[in-house]
């Protein structure tokens, strides 16, 4: 039987297909603001408000028409020159181009860690300004994000255990914001025999006589594959078998002499997402490059860059989470149906808040990990066993909730979500490689376990999150309980329950961590509804539940805010 509604005329601003287009993100997302000044230095946030807001502007509009454009045009490999000569080149779309003059040159997002006079400021600026710019950022886009994170952080990890001689050489390009001198970074891992299991790592280095390695063997997935300078890791002629014959090593596109490197790039990938940057196959044909550090010691230094760039994942996956939910409640606001917004029905207002409550959980982590981050890297005591477990917890539950938060948000456009108009298909299509991305999410839930067994991670996190809720004043209904089940939890996957469990135990100290520092940030700024969320972490995500018990909460209006008003 077909039911017929009588027309109902749409109050006044209402959309029969709602377009966000233009909306400045920074300031749709006033709690973004907000947290700001708990974890940059209030001069340094003063000199970036207008830098953000500006990137708001430009993410939500140009940046964004950049972003669908080249995703829509990938990079083409050329082998070729027009003359016959053998000379590969990747061809990007000028969309493409436009959007590394704007990350790389503009913003200086792979040189403000490692220099100052970037947007101005006269310092290096701390990690959670580079993750606030890159937050904005990557909601427009995410695939010139990973080229800007290898980039930073091959420059960490050459400054870190590289030689006088090659940093001198190459630091002043990688933190270029000159596009013409700009050295970009990649890292060249996985083999197809390989995977995340590097102990089995077969490309070769032989010694070249003068100081050099002679690389051989092939990489199956090098992303940001035409980079200028790339860490790899490969087993010196006569290493022992296993992770201790396996050391790393900076390889040149091009020789200090001008000439090419020996390598080639054998194919690109086709990818379901981050279709606008190029990841290939990587064959070494005696390709030069230099070890980084002591030999033997290449996972334990990748390892560094590796957890730089789980972080950024992270915090790409917090973004993308935002901008998923500002899309959803800017729809929300304006879509009428049965004759009212739909922000308006209760279980539509169930599905937003629970999307809000993971975006606003990935973004509070973000932050404290990048506190811990400035703090080890000023060699406070505990901060780096901190670093070491928040930064796996953050990669690996982020990273799949964004592939549950933008997945909901398409619904909430409905069909068209599902079309290549809008953003929605394409926060999808990128999201579901973060959880694969630097390990998949099995990989980086037993890091978990490996960094509190190794480090002293676990008394590190108990110890920072009992000082969060000593000085928070109201204390969330339950949270001690939870968080004594979650660390004995933890506690029995290191023995007993064995790593089975590293899963169900990561999810639970992330919880518990996130709903610890969003009460925290709820108090210190005066913001009642982020405690509420805070709670609504640990009635949906923690505590026990029966699924067959009928409840349903009213879900405030403070919590749904209209971004676009």
């Amino acid at each position: 039987m077909t039911i017929i509604r009588p027309n109902r005329p749409a109050p006044i601003g209402a959309e029969a297909v709602p377009d966000s287009h233009g909306l400045n993100l920074y300031r749709a997302d006033p709690a973004f603001a907000k947290l700001l000044p708990l974890y940059l230095p209030k001069d340094l946030l003063a000199h970036l408000a207008p830098h953000l807001d500006r990137l708001g502007g430009l993410a939500g509009g140009r940046l964004a028409d950049l972003a669908a454009t080249a995703d829509m045009n990938p990079p083409e490999l050329v082998h070729r020159t027009r003359r016959g000569e053998d000379s590969q080149s990747i061809a990007y779309h000028p969309a493409y181009r436009e959007m590394e003059r704007i990350a790389f040159g503009e913003y200086g997002l792979a040189a403000l860690s490692h220099r100052g006079g970037v947007l101005d400021w006269p310092k290096a600026m701390p990690a959670a300004a580079k993750y606030a710019i890159t937050y904005l950022f990557v909601q427009a886009e995410f695939g010139l994000c990973c080229p800007v994170s290898m980039t930073d952080s091959l420059t960490r990890t050459l400054r870190k255990f590289g030689s006088q001689d090659l940093i001198d050489r190459y630091l002043p390009s990688l933190t270029s914001q000159d596009l013409d001198d700009l050295y970009q970074g990649a890292m060249f891992m996985t083999e197809q025999g390989a995977g995340s299991d590097i102990a089995n790592t077969a490309v070769t280095a032989a010694p070249n006589g003068d100081g050099s390695w002679a690389l051989t063997g092939d990489k199956w997935f090098c992303s940001n594959a035409d980079a200028e300078l790339a860490m790899v890791l490969a087993r010196p002629d006569g290493a022992p078998a296993g992770i201790k014959g396996v050391s790393l090593f900076l390889l040149p596109r091009v020789l200090p002499d001008g000439t090419t490197n020996r390598y080639r790039i054998v194919r690109l990938k086709e990818k379901l997402g981050t279709r606008s940057m190029a990841s290939g196959e990587i064959r070494l044909e005696g390709a030069t490059a230099w070890m980084i550090g002591a030999p033997g010691a290449g996972m334990r230094q990748m390892a560094d860059m590796v957890n730089n760039s789980r972080l950024s994942n992270a915090v790409r996956a917090a973004g993308m989470m935002r901008k998923a939910v500002t899309e959803a409640l800017y729809i929300a606001h304006r879509r009428i149906a049965f004759g009212a917004p739909i922000v308006t029905l209760p279980l539509m207002r169930r599905q937003l808040v629970k999307m809000l409550m993971r975006a606003e959980q990935a973004r509070s982590m973000t932050f404290q990990t990048a506190e811990a981050l400035r703090r080890s890297d000023a060699g406070e005591n505990g901060a780096y066993a901190l670093l070491r477990i928040l930064t796996p917890l953050i990669k690996f539950r982020a990273c799949r909730d964004a592939r549950v938060v933008t997945g909901d948000a398409m619904e909430v456009r409905g069909g068209c979500g599902y079309i290549e108009d809008f953003p929605d298909a394409r926060l999808v299509r990128d999201a579901h490689l973060g959880s694969i991305w630097e390990g998949t999410s099995n990989i980086v839930a037993l890091d978990v376990l490996r960094a509190a067994q190794r480090e002293g991670s676990l008394e590190a996190l108990e110890g920072h999150l009992a000082a969060l809720r000593a000085t928070t004043p109201e204390d969330l209904p339950h949270l001690d309980t939870a968080t004594e089940r979650a660390f004995a939890l933890a506690r029995h996957a290191l023995g007993e329950g064995g790593p089975v469990l590293a899963r169900q135990a990561g999810t639970a100290l992330y919880n518990i961590a996130s709903a610890t520092a969003m009460a925290w940030e709820a108090a210190r700024i005066g913001a009642p509804e982020r405690r509420e969320l805070a709670r609504l972490v640990l009635v949906h995500r923690v505590l026990p539940r029966d699924p067959l018990v009928a409840e349903a909460e009213p879900i405030p209006d403070a919590l749904l805010p209209d971004p676009g008003a």
